[in-house]
C-alpha cells in the first residue's frame, strides 16, 4: 500500500492532524500525521480515522533522548521569560515537556494499527523497539542532515533515509552532530547521501513548486517531503497569525528560542528580543513548555509574539487552497 505519486507531506506537529493526511493521500501521494505532541487519546484516534481509511499513510515520531532533570536550568529559563510573564500577567511557569519520544508505551499503543510506513526524527529508536516497528511489515524512515547521520540510519535499520537540506523548516533532524554549519544545501545533500547509500532517498528541504520537485528527483531523490506547501492547506490547522505571517514579505532563521533544538521559522518577537540561538535556553523539549501559557496570552491580545512560525527558506507558489489542489500543483508534468 504505497502512494502512486513521488511525494511525502511533510509530518508538522501543531498545524494539522489526520484530516491534512488524509486529503493528502487521497490526492495520490504519501499523507503523514505528527505524533510526538498527541496524547494516547488523540494519538489512538487519529490512528483509527488513518486505518479505516485504508489510504496509504506516514505517522511520524520523534527519538530524542530526554534530558536529566535540571531545576537550576528550568528556572534559568522562566527568569528570562519573567520580564514577559509581567507584561502579559502570566503566573504559570508552564511544563517542563511536551514532546514525547516513541517509548514502550507509545509503540504499544500504535503496534495493532500496524501503520504501513513509520518515520523517525533525531534518530532511531532502540533496536528492540525498531524490531517491533518492522515486525507488523512497517517501512522505517527517518531523518538525515549529514552523510554521517545517513550512514548511520541504514546501518541500523532505516528502509528510507530523508535528507533533510538546510532550507527546511521546523526542526532540524540532527542526531549525530550538533554542528549546523556541517549541513548541505537539499540538493547537494541528496546527490552526497545517494552516492554514500544503498537506500532509496527523500529529498527535504526548500520545495515549494513543481520545478523544486523535478530538480529534487533529477538530483537522484526517489521522492520529496513538502512541508510549507501543505501550511496554506484548507485542512491544516495552521493559526491565523502563522497563515499572515507567510503570506507576508519575511526571513526564516534557524533558532534554539522555541524548543531548545534548532528549527528553521519566521522570527516572532521572543527571538529578535533574545536571539536565535538564547544562552538560558534549556535542552529539547523543556523550554517550550514555559512559552506555552506566553503563546496563549498574547495571541488573546492579537499577538504572535510567542507563536511558532515554522517555515522553510522558500515560499514560491504558496496559496491556500484545498490539499489535493496543492499536491496537483507540486505534480511534475511529465
Amino acid at each position: 500500500m504505497m502512494p502512486s505519486l513521488p511525494l511525502v507531506q511533510a509530518p508538522m506537529a501543531g498545524v494539522q492532524g489526520s484530516a491534512l493526511a488524509l486529503a493528502v493521500s487521497g490526492a495520490g501521494a504519501l499523507g503523514s500525521l505528527p505524533a510526538a505532541m498527541l496524547s494516547d487519546e488523540a494519538l489512538t484516534a487519529e490512528l483509527s480515522v488513518l486505518a479505516a481509511s485504508e489510504l496509504p499513510y506516514n505517522v511520524n515520531f520523534f527519538a530524542h533522548q530526554m534530558p536529566a532533570p535540571d531545576p537550576a536550568a528550568d528556572d534559568a529559563w522562566v527568569a528570562a521569560l519573567a520580564p514577559y510573564r509581567a507584561e502579559f500577567g502570566v503566573a504559570e511557569t508552564g511544563s517542563t515537556a511536551s514532546r514525547r519520544p516513541f517509548d514502550e508505551g507509545v509503540c504499544g499503543l500504535v503496534e495493532p494499527f500496524a501503520p504501513p510506513i513509520v518515520s523517525f526524527h533525531f534518530g532511531l529508536p532502540d533496536e528492540a523497539l525498531l524490531r517491533r516497528v518492522k515486525a507488523w511489515g512497517a517501512v522505517v524512515m527517518s531523518t538525515a542532515t549529514t552523510v554521517d547521520e545517513a550512514r548511520w540510519l541504514v546501518a541500523h535499520g532505516a528502509d528510507v533515509v530523508i535528507a533533510q537540506g538546510w532550507e527546511a523548516g521546523g526542526h532540524r533532524g540532527h542526531f549525530l552532530s550538533m554542528d549546523p554549519s556541517l549541513h548541505r544545501p537539499t540538493l547537494e545533500l541528496v546527490r552526497a547521501v545517494k552516492a554514500a547509500v544503498d537506500a532509496p532517498v527523500v529529498a527535504a528541504g526548500g520545495i515549494t513548486t513543481a520545478e523544486h520537485v523535478r530538480a529534487a528527483l533529477d538530483a537522484g531523490a526517489l521522492s520529496v517531503q513538502v512541508g510549507t506547501a501543505f501550511l496554506l492547506a484548507d485542512e491544516a490547522t495552521t493559526s491565523p497569525f502563522h497563515r499572515e505571517a507567510l503570506l507576508q514579505p519575511h526571513e526564516t532563521v534557524v533558532t534554539t528560542a522555541m524548543t531548545g533544538r534548532p528549527a528553521r521559522g519566521i522570527p516572532n518577537r521572543l527571538i529578535n528580543d533574545l536571539g536565535a540561538f538564547p544562552e538560558a535556553v534549556p535542552p529539547f523539549p523543556r523550554a517550550a513548555g514555559a512559552i506555552a501559557p506566553l503563546k496563549v496570552a498574547a495571541e488573546a491580545r492579537g499577538r504572535a509574539d510567542f507563536t511558532s512560525m515554522w517555515c522553510g527558506t522558500s515560499t514560491e507558489g504558496l496559496r491556500a487552497a484545498p490539499a489535493a489542489e496543492i499536491v496537483a500543483e507540486l505534480t511534475p508534468r511529465r
